[in-house]
């Protein structure tokens, strides 16, 4: 385990050695939990960027077909033949 040195205001000390005396365990497993627990959450979208992104598919919806369907449907087939072959059969440079 590595030893790492971190500034922190008094505040937050407070908070680290109120909640590891409450739950009985050292203030390094505390702050590894709360690391634990920040990192998994950034993961997820917060409330503004999911609304966001709801909004951009909505109007992705809504707009217009640029090419007719039996296009769009042609070029799949077209490319799922090409993936199905197995892709390049030489380097690239």
């Amino acid at each position: 385990m590595a030893r790492v040195t971190f500034s922190l205001d008094d505040a937050t000390v407070a908070q680290i050695r109120q909640t590891a005396a409450r739950l009985r365990k050292a203030q390094s497993h505390v702050v590894r939990d709360a690391i634990a627990d920040y990192a998994s959450r950034t993961d997820r979208l917060s409330e503004r960027e999911r609304l966001h992104l709801i909004g951009v598919l909505d109007r992705l919806r809504e707009g217009k077909p640029t090419r007719p369907v039996a296009d769009v449907d042609t070029e799949l087939r077209s490319l799922r033949a090409a993936r199905g072959a197995g892709g390049r059969r030489h380097r690239s440079a």
